[in-house]
């Protein structure tokens, strides 16, 4: 009794008295190609048009590690720094007007003013600016021109070589 290969043989002939063609397989062969050819085309428009989606949600977290460190260096050239303070305000509810902690004024020679701030801001929609809303009183004119040396946002990142 010998080994016969020939049983491992996946694409047999078929004899020829199974191959007559019927109505039943015609339509069965017409519903399938159409299937195929729907599923192709509604893939390849899918694919082929963008669609943009954005999402905005407030994040309530109020955590220290949660929050986004800046840190701000400006020159306000025409203005003395017992006028000079930080704002912050966002959306959760923060509105602090003269903002002091970790702030510094250096007064420069000619009336300008050298301020720099390290401070954090909620992940929400907010500001932060340098203006005299803190100031107990108003200077007589406000000249607001400045040089911007430093607005950074996140950890600072060290360059390697």
């Amino acid at each position: 009794m010998a080994f016969d290969v020939r049983r491992f043989d996946i694409y047999r002939k078929v004899p020829k008295d199974l191959t007559q063609p019927t109505l039943t397989g015609a339509v069965i062969s017409i519903c399938c190609c159409s299937f195929i050819a729907f599923l192709f085309l509604s893939e390849f428009f899918s694919f082929i048009s963008s669609e943009i989606v954005s999402e905005l949600f407030v994040d309530g977290s109020t955590d220290s590690e949660e929050r986004i460190p800046v840190r701000l260096n400006i020159t306000l050239l025409q203005l003395e720094c017992q006028y000079v303070g930080l704002d912050i305000q966002d959306d959760l509810g923060r509105h602090e007007v003269g903002f002091i902690e970790n702030t510094d004024k250096h007064e420069l020679p000619g009336g300008g003013c050298r301020f720099e701030g390290r401070f954090f801001i909620n992940k929400v929609p907010g500001n932060f600016h340098v203006s005299t809303h803190s100031a107990s009183r108003q200077p007589d004119t406000i000249d607001m021109k400045h040089l911007i040396h430093e607005v950074s946002f996140g950890d600072e990142i060290k360059a390697s070589v």
